[in-house]
């Protein structure tokens, strides 16, 4: 048996762009991707803490130490720059592995989106 687990998390980060007229998806800095174990094309899912919005979209690799948190296309209507959100991704995996798995878990500065 397969079950959808959490695997990657980065925790309260700042929106600090929204392009409606860009294709479609989040950017997001890649110092940020690394730490989080994300990667270019992933599909991930978008908390909003400031309005409850939640949807789904994929990763585009941002400038490292840049703290680029960018919504682009249709998602961009469901966020305000400086909303805060929650960004996570989830893999299938066993059951048995599932039980021992550790998720990657980003606390970023929540001001800069930088980390530590």
């Amino acid at each position: 048996m397969y079950i959808n687990v959490l695997k990657s998390k980065i925790h309260r980060v700042r929106v600090t762009q929204a392009d409606l007229n860009y294709i479609g998806s989040i950017t997001i800095d890649e110092a940020l991707m690394e730490a989080a174990n994300l990667i270019e094309g992933e599909k991930v899912q978008i908390v909003n803490i400031n309005n409850g919005e939640r949807f789904e979209t994929y990763v585009i690799k941002g400038d490292r130490a840049s703290g680029m948190i960018c919504l682009n296309g249709p998602a961009a209507r469901k966020v305000a720059i400086n909303d805060i959100i929650i960004i996570i991704g989830y893999a299938m995996m066993e059951f048995e592995e599932a039980k021992i798995f550790k998720p990657s878990l980003v606390f970023p500065n929540e001001q800069t989106n930088l980390l530590s």
